[in-house]
């Protein structure tokens, strides 16, 4: 009997910070990688980060965690995770925040792609739109090879937020934020779905806990999460380093999952020529085809307006 072939289960994340930390520690609880490669510039901080991982091992499922400051370590992953890039400092607009993170995009892509030129690389670094459209002109790679994480975080809290209205469990909730992964997000609560419930019409004691003026409220919430997080702890870094680990293990089982990840696209909504968020098929050869799911005309304006944007930024950029 021939032996299986030995799927590649390597995953690099490139950028050591809070967030890098975060989706390496996230990768291991839950058994997400086969191997992990860490890589960022400051060796000091490399080599401590996989000390401190690798003395965890006895309590998480088996997972070798190697570490460098030299790109080749990354070299034949499945998938690299790139959190890498500028911070955003006080005072500091998103447009000087996304030039920086934009230079180094496209020249970090082609690299990681030359060491391993069968990966998928997600990008989780900010802006992530922009970043993620820099990224993917700066090679020719399958289409959804390169690509953004996108809404999936913020889908997420606006899962939670619906939840905790609803007194239920997130799993029976269902919704998604769409458009960019900022200010001008979109939430589409026409299609959002609480137990096989429309939100416009679940009750709870004969009371619709999802009007006009909570929907408003929660929209709100999603956007400015960041913004209070950031305020009280410097970053966000625990729940993005959770989501991306989901999308790592959407790609690396093959799972055709459906996650609002960023991708350039090509003609959903009539949107061409810029990364943003949509419903969009997850697996094995990375972002997939796109899901035109039915949008209120509020909502579809609402995208189009974002597409509009993220456009903007882009040129602005001369991208």
């Amino acid at each position: 009997m021939a032996m299986p072939v030995e799927q590649n289960a390597k995953v690099s994340v490139v950028g050591m910070g809070s967030v890098g930390t975060a989706i390496a520690y996230a990768c291991l609880i839950r058994g997400s990688a086969g191997s992990l490669a860490l890589y960022d510039v400051n060796a000091g901080k490399v080599r401590a980060e996989v000390l401190d991982l690798n003395h965890g091992s006895q309590f998480v499922p088996h997972c070798r965690i190697t570490g460098s400051d030299d790109i080749a370590v990354t070299a034949r992953s499945a998938v690299v995770v790139v959190t890498a890039g500028a911070k955003q400092n006080p005072g500091q607009s998103r447009l000087e925040l996304a030039a920086a993170n934009v230079a180094m995009a496209q020249s970090l892509t082609p690299k990681l792609l030359a060491h391993s030129p069968e990966a998928v690389i997600v990008f989780v670094t900010n802006p992530v739109d922009v970043v993620t459209f820099a990224a993917v002109q700066s090679v020719d790679a399958a289409p959804g090879q390169v690509f953004g994480s996108g809404t999936v975080l913020d889908s997420s809290r606006f899962r939670y937020l619906i939840a905790e209205r609803a007194d239920l469990a997130v799993g029976n909730v269902h919704g998604f934020i769409v458009g960019e992964h900022g200010d001008s997000e979109i939430s589409l609560w026409s299609s959002v779905s609480i137990g096989g419930v429309p939100a416009a019409k679940f009750r709870r004691d004969g009371v619709f806990l999802f009007d006009e003026d909570s929907r408003r409220r929660i929209s709100a919430d999603v956007v400015n999460a960041a913004y209070e997080i950031i305020a009280g702890k410097g970053a966000t870094n625990l729940a993005i380093g959770l989501s991306s680990a989901r999308i790592i293990e959407a790609i690396l089982g093959n799972q055709h999952r459906v996650l609002p990840v960023s991708t350039v696209q090509a003609g959903a909504y009539g949107i061409f020529g810029v990364a943003l968020s949509l419903p969009t098929v997850v697996s094995a050869g990375g972002a997939g085809r796109v899901l035109e799911v039915s949008l209120s005309e509020t909502e579809l304006v609402g995208l189009q307006a974002s597409a509009t944007t993220l456009r903007a930024v882009e040129d602005s950029l001369g991208l």
